[in-house]
């Protein structure tokens, strides 16, 4: 009895849970829309850096807001030495170990801006992948507000340039010693030791950051004992007092009609607390800057409900939301909400150092910024596919090569067909999926007559759906015959004609 073959055990076709791959399109229409926000950001005077995707867990530090998750949030692993390495979960604490390696050699302010992806060790869900991009900008060594005043100037700029109407978004900004001050006056943040009530503080930072989702209510119960949500999940609360709770709710509740009045009522929150007067000044500031180059507050608005869940910030935090609504998977109206956000983080670079070294930058989702254009309509125009020089004759290859090239020096994107050339109709197929805008036809009688066939697949595709019989299809203008000297020009003109 013949012996069965075993069993080969393949690997799955599949990417890991929270990852995703990236195809032509998608890449484009990122690499354009980075394009336009990388140019406002150069326009400022900032400059580009790319740093290692790989730093020691030690360089990174622990800054992310879900701490109870495994490996402090980063994707984590011990090298031969046994040190222990990590992928960037953003792309300041790079930032941070740069400066202080190169402080010396490097001009003081520092800025720069930064674009590629990062991997955090989240719960992957619908939307929420382990790998994003992201498209920073940031300034090293300036500890005056007006920098991150330019900051949030420089973000509404880079959503208009990226396709976001000045209608469709507004930056918010708040400052964290304000939120020091206010927890200062609810008894939960001694300044003279900081280490008292830090997982209380936690609690209500990641609470305050979920407003927009909990709602008022739902923070009110992180406040306190904790809060189930409606899948059973308890999730534990920092447990304040009502006391306690009232003023720290008070301070979410404190925007006003305008700036002016928004810091108004935070100075009577937090009066008492040097840090939180220190903050509502820093707003005034930024306030003043924004509105002195043009951006009022339906651009730029004080909003103390943000608070920014990265555990580095020090001083201002800003988000970019966007203001329009979408319709959610069941149908209903949602409006979209952050796509960028940022803050002061004065103490990264020291923990290197020993010394303070001011900083300031913003972040922008690249991933979530391409779905809100796209729920505008407006993703970046990006070019057809190229032109297909279909094979007629596998001996005379050179000649397709010939005339590819032309094309590709006149700055025509252009391509041979490589597959099997015995079914004409495949070269078509292939030529569709690769949304070619022309296909050029030069069989061995085109050839003898110094004349070329050009299709325009564009055009033929609006017009197939009226086509009946070949000779309708052979008169009809999205099919012509050119002599071969005119490909160049014809092609050229094909083209233009589809955009």
């Amino acid at each position: 009895m013949a012996k069965r073959k075993p069993k080969v055990m393949r690997p799955k076709a599949l990417p890991p849970r929270g990852f995703r791959d990236y195809f032509g399109e998608d890449v484009l229409e990122r690499a354009a829309m980075l394009d336009k926000i990388t140019g406002v950001y150069h326009a400022y005077g900032f400059d580009p850096l790319e740093t290692s995707a790989v730093e020691t867990v030690e360089a990174l530090g622990k800054f992310l807001p879900d701490v109870d998750r495994p490996n402090e949030g980063v994707f984590a692993w011990q090298d031969e030495d046994a040190n222990w390495m990590a992928l960037r979960y953003d792309l300041t604490a790079p930032l941070a170990r740069v400066y202080a390696q190169f402080r010396n050699d490097l001009p003081t302010p520092y800025r720069r801006y930064a674009v590629g992806p990062v991997w955090r060790n989240e719960k992957a869900g619908p939307g929420r992948f382990r790998q994003f991009y992201q498209c920073d900008a940031d300034t090293v060594g300036t500890p005056t507000v007006a920098a991150d005043a330019e900051i949030c100037m420089m973000l509404s700029d880079a959503l208009e340039a990226a396709g976001i109407a000045r209608k469709d978004y507004v930056v918010r900004v708040n400052n964290r010693k304000v939120l020091n001050g206010v927890m200062e006056v609810a008894g939960v943040l001694d300044m003279s030791d900081l280490s008292k009530f830090e997982a209380e503080r936690g609690i209500v930072l990641r609470a305050i950051d979920k407003l927009d989702r909990l709602g008022a209510d739902g923070v009110r119960a992180l406040l306190g004992a904790g809060r189930k949500d409606e899948s059973g999940d308890f999730t534990g609360g920092a447990n304040l007092s009502d006391e306690q709770a009232d003023v720290i709710m008070s301070f979410i509740d404190a925007r006003r009609s305008s700036g002016g009045e928004t810091c108004l009522r935070l100075r009577e929150l937090v009066k008492g607390s040097d840090v939180g007067l220190d903050g509502v000044q820093e707003l005034e500031t930024i306030a003043e800057l924004s509105e002195a180059g043009g951006y009022g507050s339906e651009r730029l608005l004080i909003d103390p409900s943000v608070v920014r869940g990265l555990g580095y910030y020090t001083g201002p935090v800003y988000e970019a939301e966007l203001t329009f609504d979408i319709l959610d998977e069941k149908g209903r109206k949602r409006q979209f909400g952050s796509v960028a956000g940022g803050g002061r983080y004065d103490d990264l670079v020291k923990r290197f150092t020993g010394q303070a070294v001011p900083a300031t930058g913003v972040s922008i989702g690249v991933d979530r910024l391409r779905a809100a254009l796209a729920a505008k309509g407006k993703t970046a125009s990006i070019a057809k596919g190229p032109v297909i020089i279909t094979v007629m004759d596998r001996d005379r290859m050179a000649d397709y090569q010939e005339m590819v090239a032309e094309l590709r020096n006149a700055g025509v994107r252009a391509e041979v067909y490589l597959g099997n050339p015995k079914n004409f109709g495949n070269q078509l197929k292939y030529a569709d999926a690769r949304n070619a805008p022309v296909a050029v036809i030069e069989g061995g009688d085109e050839h003898a007559n110094g004349v070329v066939q050009i299709k325009d697949l564009a055009l033929g595709k609006a017009l197939a759906a009226n086509i009946t019989t070949n000779e309708e299809w052979k008169a009809q203008p999205a099919q012509m015959e050119i002599g071969r000297s005119e490909l160049v020009a014809e092609v050229r003109k094909m083209i233009a004609r589809a955009t």
